[in-house]
C-alpha cells in the first residue's frame, strides 16, 4: 500500500519560496491569519513550557550479550524536518508553524522546512493541523546509481530509533530522479537498513506494509536521495473520527486550510449549505474549541525506542485540560440527501462533541435562509461525477439565493470546475490553486456586497 500523501512525487527540499510570494507578503498573511490567530491563542493559553523528552539508555539484560549502546536523544539536539501537505496549502501551513513557535518553518513545494528538537517533532504531530506528515531527516547524500542508496541506508544510525524486534516499511518516491526502476531504489534501502541492524544488533527486523512499528521514506532528486523517518504513522489527516464517509469526503487537513484561506474568525458564525458528512464543519467546531487535532489518535513515534510514555501521556492531558467547553457563535450544516446529514451526526460524535455543537439539517441550499446576519460559507459543493445531470439550474438557483438573502456573508466555495464563477454570476474576490486528492481545483472566494453584484453580474432571464 502506498499512502498518496506522502512526500512523493511533490516533495522538494531544494525550492524556495517564488519572488511573487516574498512581494506579496502582507496578502500571505492575510490567507493564513486564522491560522496563525488560533494557533497563537492556544501556545498563549499554555502556562508552562512543554516538557522535554529524557530518554535513559535502556541496559543489556546480564544474562544475554549486551549489544552496541546506542546513542540516546538528547535535549538540545536538533532534527532538519519536512511536514508535506496538500498543494496549496503551503503558506497557511508555513503560518500556521510559525504561530505554533517554529520560527524558521518556511513554505517549500507541497509542505514546509523546518528544524526543531523532539518535543518539537512531537507537537507538531498533536498541533498541525494542515500537514500531512512529520518527516524527520535521518542522512542524506548525493548519489549516481542504487548502490550509493545501499550505502547510504548502511551508514545511518537506524538502531537509534527501531531494531529488529520492531517491523519496517520502506516507501520511495522521487522528482526528476534519472533512476531507472523506484522499486529496485527502494529494495536498496530496504536491504541497506537490514544490514546495518544484522551487523550491529545480530538479526534484522520484519518487513510489515500495513502496520509497521517504524517507517521509512526515501526521496530521491536529480543527484540526492534523502531518508527520512516518518513520525506520524498513518497520514495525520486521520484524526480518528470520520467513519461515515459520504459520496466525495474532503480530508480534513484540507477542510482545515479552506477555513485558514477563508480567514474564518472562530468567533462568527460559519455555514456549510452542501455539507455531506460534515468535515468542514467538524474541523472548525475543533479550532474553535481549541481541541488539537491530533488528541484522540496514536502516531508512529509511540512505537519507536527511547519513547517516554509517560511524558507524552502528561502533554496529552495538559492538552486536553485547555479544551474549551462552548462556542461562541453557531456551526450550521445543511444537505440535501439525509444520509449524509445522518452520517455528519455520527461523526460529531466519534469526534466527542457535544450533539448541539454544530446544527445539522436535511434541506435544499436554493432556498435555505441565512443562519445568522454575517458570517462565512465555506463549503465543497458537489462538482464533476457528484453533479447530476438533472440539475442544470443548481448554480443559478443557489445564486440568486445568496443574492436576496446573503448580503454581508463572505462566500469560499473549492470547485475543480473553473467556470464556477460564470455559472453563479458572480465575481470572485479570489481565486486560489489548490488539490482536493487528485483534482485540481480552485477555492473561490466571493463577498456578498448587493449592490456590488446587481451592478457587476450582467442580467439573467431570472433577474
Amino acid at each position: 500500500m502506498t499512502d498518496t500523501n506522502k512526500p512523493g512525487k511533490t516533495l522538494t527540499l531544494k525550492k524556495k519560496p517564488s519572488a511573487s510570494a516574498t512581494s506579496d507578503n502582507a496578502k500571505r498573511k492575510r490567507s493564513g491569519a486564522r491560522a496563525r490567530h488560533v494557533a497563537q491563542r492556544e501556545i498563549e493559553a499554555q502556562k508552562r513550557p512543554a516538557p522535554s523528552v529524557s530518554v535513559p539508555q535502556q541496559q543489556p539484560k546480564p544474562h544475554k550479550e549486551a549489544k552496541p549502546a546506542r546513542r540516546p536523544l538528547r535535549h538540545a539536539e536538533r532534527f532538519p524536518v519536512f511536514t508535506p501537505c496538500p498543494h496549496g496549502l503551503e503558506e497557511a501551513l508555513a503560518l500556521e508553524l510559525q504561530a505554533l513557535g517554529f520560527d524558521d518553518a518556511i513554505a517549500s513545494r507541497a509542505g514546509c522546512r523546518l528544524t526543531t528538537d523532539w518535543s518539537g517533532v512531537q507537537r507538531l504531530n498533536l498541533y498541525s493541523r494542515l500537514a500531512t506528515r512529520v518527516l524527520v531527516q535521518v542522512s542524506q547524500a548525493s548519489v549516481q546509481h542504487e548502490d550509493d542508496i545501499l550505502e547510504l541506508a548502511r551508514s545511518t544510525e537506524w538502531e537509534r530509533w527501531f531494531g529488529a524486534e520492531q517491523t519496517l516499511r520502506v516507501d520511495t518516491s522521487a522528482i526528476r530522479s534519472p533512476m531507472k526502476s523506484l522499486q529496485y531504489c527502494n529494495l536498496r534501502a530496504k536491504d541497506g537498513i537490514c544490514d546495518r541492524l544484522r551487523m550491529r544488533e545480530g538479526s534484522r527486523p520484519d518487513i510489515d506494509t500495513v502496520r509497521p512499528d517504524a517507517r521509512v521514506h526515501l526521496f530521491l532528486s536529480e543527484d540526492t536521495a534523502t531518508l527520512y523517518l516518518d513520525t506520524s504513522g498513518e497520514s495525520l489527516f486521520k484524526r480518528g473520527w470520520r467513519l461515515d464517509k459520504g459520496e466525495a469526503p474532503i480530508r480534513e487537513n484540507l477542510a482545515a486550510g479552506l477555513l485558514a484561506l477563508a480567514d474564518w474568525d472562530p468567533g462568527e458564525p460559519l455555514f456549510d449549505p452542501f455539507c455531506g458528512s460534515g468535515t468542514i464543519l467538524i474541523e472548525a467546531a475543533w479550532i474553535a474549541l481549541g481541541v488539537p487535532p491530533g488528541i484522540w489518535r496514536p502516531f508512529g513515534f509511540e512505537r519507536l525506542r527511547n519513547h517516554d510514555a509517560r511524558l507524552w501521556r502528561d502533554v496529552k492531558d495538559d492538552a486536553r485540560s485547555r479544551i474549551a467547553t462552548g462556542l461562541d457563535a453557531p456551526l450550521v450544516g445543511v444537505d440535501i440527501n439525509p444520509a449524509a446529514i445522518d452520517a455528519a451526526r455520527q461523526n460529531v460524535r466519534r469526534a466527542r462533541l457535544a450533539p448541539d455543537t454544530i446544527r445539522f439539517e436535511t434541506g435544499d441550499a436554493r432556498n435555505y435562509l441565512p443562519p445568522a446576519p454575517t458570517g462565512w460559507i465555506v463549503t465543497n459543493p458537489p462538482y464533476g461525477e457528484r453533479l447530476a445531470d438533472n440539475e442544470p439550474d443548481l448554480w443559478a438557483d443557489w445564486a440568486q439565493n445568496l443574492k436576496r438573502h446573503f448580503s454581508g456573508w463572505q462566500v469560499h466555495v473549492i470547485s475543480s470546475d473553473l467556470d464556477l464563477p460564470q455559472q453563479l454570476r458572480l465575481k470572485p474576490r479570489r481565486r486560489r490553486p489548490l488539490h482536493n486528492g487528485p483534482l485540481e481545483c480552485r477555492l473561490f472566494s466571493f463577498e456578498m456586497v448587493e449592490s456590488s453584484y446587481r451592478r457587476n453580474a450582467p442580467p439573467t432571464e431570472k433577474d
